[in-house]
């Protein structure tokens, strides 16, 4: 089989597209942190926080997708580990950035902020044990989905949604429409993933890491690029 050399200590196969997302993810996700982080200067402190967190989501990204990329490239094997790790630090600021968002232009109660972060780790973690054999992987997938959907009744129908229908700031309410759209629709593709893998007969290795970085690519820089336009439209 034809190889070309990817760096110094590992070669991967022309036909290797797993490994080509994770190195497309790695370079896409550093630039868009680096975008970001030069961007500050161009919104209102009040913005800064939420496009900064933006920054170190994909920062962080890609660093483990660095990672993730060798674990494939080596070894044939999902990364799921290094992939919960990454999750567990971007997946919670990403939610976070609703509470943020809303604080840039008007007083946001702290419980918001806690009920996002407690739903998201709880979602996160039960999928850990789940996919890793720490709990039956049916328990695990059952419980993530209800941490999902108390998320997921917070953005629509709790307190974030009230005060976010309170707004008369359009650029605030675009934006939170939009990211409505990343945490349902966006979202959706890794507990399909995960009923497929472990409940649903086996799915291919190679085909679901492949989603889940084109998923990633969207739901991290594109949740990013969200806010950073209404950071800037409402800073001018």
């Amino acid at each position: 089989m034809d190889l070309f050399l990817l760096d110094a200590s590992m070669q991967i196969a022309k036909t290797d597209y797993v490994s080509f997302t994770f190195f497309v993810g790695t370079m896409a996700m550093m630039a868009a942190a680096v975008f970001f982080f030069l961007e500050l200067n161009n919104t209102s402190k009040e913005w800064r926080t939420s496009v900064l967190v933006s920054g170190l989501i994909t920062f962080i990204a890609a660093v483990h997708y660095f990672y993730m990329r060798d674990v494939w490239a080596s070894s044939g094997e999902s990364p799921t580990e290094f992939r919960y790790i990454d999750w567990l630090l971007t997946v919670p600021l990403l939610m976070i950035e609703f509470y943020l968002v809303l604080s840039a232009v008007t007083k946001v109660p702290a419980g918001v902020f806690w009920r996002l972060l407690v739903g998201t780790v709880a979602m996160l973690g039960f999928g850990y044990a789940g996919e890793t054999g720490m709990m039956n992987a049916s328990v695990g997938f059952w419980l993530a989905m209800a941490g999902w959907a108390f998320i997921i009744w917070e953005i629509f129908k709790g307190e974030a949604s009230q005060i976010n229908a309170g707004l008369a700031n359009t650029n605030v309410q675009g934006a939170y429409k939009a990211m409505l759209l990343c945490v349902t629709v966006g979202w959706s593709i890794y507990p399909i993933g995960y009923f497929m893998g472990y409940m649903g007969g086996g799915a291919d290795p190679a085909t679901l890491n492949i989603v889940y970085n084109l998923a990633d690519f969207v739901n991290k820089i594109g949740f990013g690029v969200i806010i950073w336009a209404a950071a800037v439209a409402d800073s001018e």
